[in-house]
């Protein structure tokens, strides 16, 4: 019986061990200024950066007006499309930086009332709405604008965005079709 006690024991102590060692998802978050988010968060969204907000357009061959400038020689872009890709860029920014300054706002607000043990059922219910909408403007803004890049566009040249941002991926479905 003791034999049968000390095997049982040997065998769970590599578990416990395990368990001793596996990381907790938020150890080190709870020193963060705003615990919702990461510092690299909180400066994307103060500096207006996308965050991948727009993936839907972006993915679905509506470029954004920040990469096509990057690529404008490779696209042929003319002066025309670069001051409307520019104008937008400016726009986009403007407004995403005031929405983010916003939203970490109120991301540090929801914080200090969880640090204070302020916050009730209607508060957090009030708060995080209002955290949703603040997100869902931001994102449409990001989208609205890729959107709009679309349309400064020739289908030739979001046809040789896509494939430069890597987005063509014609290989297997050519190699599928051959297969048959």
């Amino acid at each position: 019986m003791k034999r049968l006690v000390l095997a049982a024991t040997l065998a769970l102590l590599p578990m416990a061990a395990h368990a001793q060692h596996q990381p907790q998802p938020y150890a080190g978050q709870e020193s963060r200024t705003i615990k919702a988010l990461s510092p690299q968060e909180t400066a994307d969204l103060l500096a207006g950066r996308g965050m991948g907000l727009a993936r839907a357009a972006e993915l679905n061959s509506y470029p954004g007006p920040a990469h096509a400038l990057e690529l404008r020689e490779q696209l042929g872009l003319d002066a025309a499309q670069v001051a409307a890709l520019e104008d937008q860029k400016r726009r986009m920014a403007d407004a995403a930086i005031t929405l983010g300054r916003q939203l970490v706002s109120a991301e540090r607000e929801l914080d200090r009332l969880f640090a204070e043990r302020r916050i009730d059922a209607a508060a957090l219910q009030a708060r995080t709405e209002e955290i949703g909408r603040m997100q869902g403007r931001l994102r449409a803004v990001h989208l609205a604008t890729h959107l709009e890049t679309r349309s400064v566009l020739t289908e030739a040249q979001i046809r040789r965005y896509d494939e430069l941002r890597g987005y063509t991926n014609t290989a297997p479905a050519q190699q599928h079709r051959h297969r048959h």
